[in-house]
């Protein structure tokens, strides 16, 4: 097993490097800085994605038959990890990391032609309608109605925690169009426009005082039976897929950002971050393992190899970790990490903080980053994965 780099993939990265100084801009940098979320708001993102768009590098997973560079595990890898370090604003998955290679592994070839080009653009923004009012760990249990109608299907019904719906002029739906059999055999995938006559989207103000969800209602919502992926019923196989890429690794480069971020909170807040030098030391070695585990992992899917229940592991070390970091930057940000200061943090703005700068964000991400132990798979989930494949439990 090779866990460094070749000379290749030094050179490779270099590149990387060399483009990002060259074409993240100040205010690009800044919103980078600012973010407290997995999701950027897109006046940000946007213009990132065309930058990238332009180079070819808007979908590092992507084959070249569907405009993607065709690079491989250890090239994406090295891709991430510098565009961590250099803080570019996230791009929003639901679109390339998502529905996108559901389309490439499921959709007819007209909606390939139709919907892939427009999502590496960013002409098209998705958000995702799975969850909903008492069914969200539980997918199956859905009730979203999709009645047959002629070439239509109607829905009735609402989705709930749905990110940046708001923004998005597209969804990609699970929708329940039989209620025989297992509850997993009565579901469909289907693509809709969220202009859609009857769709009605409410915000829900997260903890950290943001609108990034919400909930989304439709009544009697006419969809095209041509915006189906894949056959009726057989969505959750569709859905499976797709949860296979929300569940990446690959975040030790993040969690190292976020490390640095909390030494500096704690040097401007207290001029000595040694208090806290123990919590840094543990949250470092933890960074330090994850990071070899990635890196294994890595090796084995270069060798074309399927990582197994590591990808669970990743997923409950990584977010676990990450909020492991963000309850030490709060601690290291004392009283002001009180202070609700919206304004301030927006990037761009020119309101004096209130406290250090370098903690303006410390508790939005505290407070957001609660749930990334839930989505795309709870913990709780990913260990009864490891109990069964691992421990034979």
């Amino acid at each position: 097993m090779d866990l460094e780099l070749s000379a290749e993939d030094l050179a490779f990265r270099d590149e990387v490097r060399t483009f990002l100084d060259e074409n993240l801009t100040p205010e690009l940098r800044e919103a980078g800085r600012r973010l407290t979320s997995v999701f950027c708001e897109p006046r940000h993102s946007l213009p990132w994605q065309r930058i990238l768009h332009t180079r070819g590098w808007v979908a590092p997973s992507w084959p070249k038959a569907y405009g993607g560079p065709g690079w491989n595990e250890v090239q994406r890898a090295i891709f991430a990890a510098e565009c961590a370090r250099a803080g570019t604003p996230s791009l929003s998955p639901m679109g390339l990391k998502m529905v996108g290679p559901v389309i490439m592994g499921y959709g007819t070839p007209e909606q390939k032609a139709y919907y892939l080009p427009r999502i590496l653009s960013g002409e098209d923004y998705w958000c995702q309608g799975y969850s909903e009012p008492g069914s969200g760990s539980d997918l199956a249990s859905l009730q979203l109605r999709a009645i047959s109608d002629g070439d239509d299907y109607v829905l009735s019904g609402s989705k709930i925690w749905t990110t940046h719906a708001h923004h998005a002029n597209r969804m990609f739906c699970l929708v329940r169009t039989s209620t025989e059999g297992k509850p997993q055999q009565g579901i469909t995938f289907l693509l809709l426009e969220m202009n859609s006559p009857g769709i009605e989207v409410k915000p829900i103000i997260t903890l950290a005082g943001e609108h990034e969800v919400n909930q989304v209602f439709f009544d009697n919502v006419r969809v095209p039976k041509a915006n189906r992926i894949g056959e009726e019923n057989q969505g959750w196989t569709v859905a499976k897929y797709l949860l296979e890429f929300e569940r990446g690794g690959g975040s030790a480069p993040g969690l190292q950002v976020g490390l640095e971020r909390a030494q500096g909170i704690a040097t401007a807040a207290h001029g000595d971050e040694r208090w806290h030098r123990r919590r840094m030391a543990e949250a470092e070695i933890t960074v330090t393992a994850i990071d070899i585990s990635e890196r294994r992992v890595l090796s084995e899917l270069a060798g074309g190899k399927n990582p197994g229940p590591a990808s669970s592991m990743l997923k409950i070390n990584g977010t676990e970790t990450m909020q492991r970091i963000d309850e030490i930057s709060v601690a290291a940000l004392g009283l002001y990490a009180a202070v609700d200061q919206p304004q301030a943090r927006a990037a761009g703005s020119n309101i004096a903080p209130v406290g250090p700068e370098e903690g303006l964000i410390a508790m939005p991400r505290y407070l957001n980053n609660r749930a990334a132990s839930i989505y795309g798979g709870s913990n709780e989930i990913q260990r009864d994965i490891i109990a069964r494949l691992v421990l034979g439990l």
